[in-house]
Parts: structure tokens; C-alpha cells; sequence
């Protein structure tokens, strides 16, 4: 089972991508990684396992 949460907009995407994932954390997933780009610049992919504190502590 997967989960997928998007955002486009001019706010920081990973405190509302960070949010979006909390609430499908409850059906047991044991990894997460998120995705994001500013502008022009090369996407940056961040990846853990375990819980969703240890990606957002990152």
C-alpha cells in the first residue's frame, strides 16, 4: 500500500507535504520520502525508514 500527497504553490512545500503524509501514517507504512524543487535548481529526493518523525527530523 502506498500513499501519495502533492503540492504546488509558492509556500515551503515540505512542511505541507510533511503534514499531507501524517495523516496516512496511521495505515502502517514503515518508510516515507519526499521529493521538491525550487525553481530551476535539481530536485531533492529525502528517503527514510521507520516513522515519519525520522524523515522530518531530517
Amino acid at each position: 500500500m502506498c500513499g501519495i500527497v502533492g503540492f504546488t504553490g509558492n509556500r515551503q512545500a515540505a512542511p505541507v507535504l510533511l503534514d499531507g503524509l501524517s495523516k496516512l501514517e496511521y495505515r502502517g507504512y514503515d518508510s516515507a520520502g519526499i521529493a521538491v524543487r525550487d525553481g530551476d535548481r535539481e530536485t531533492e529526493i529525502i528517503k527514510e525508514k521507520g516513522k515519519l518523525k525520522v524523515l522530518a527530523d531530517r
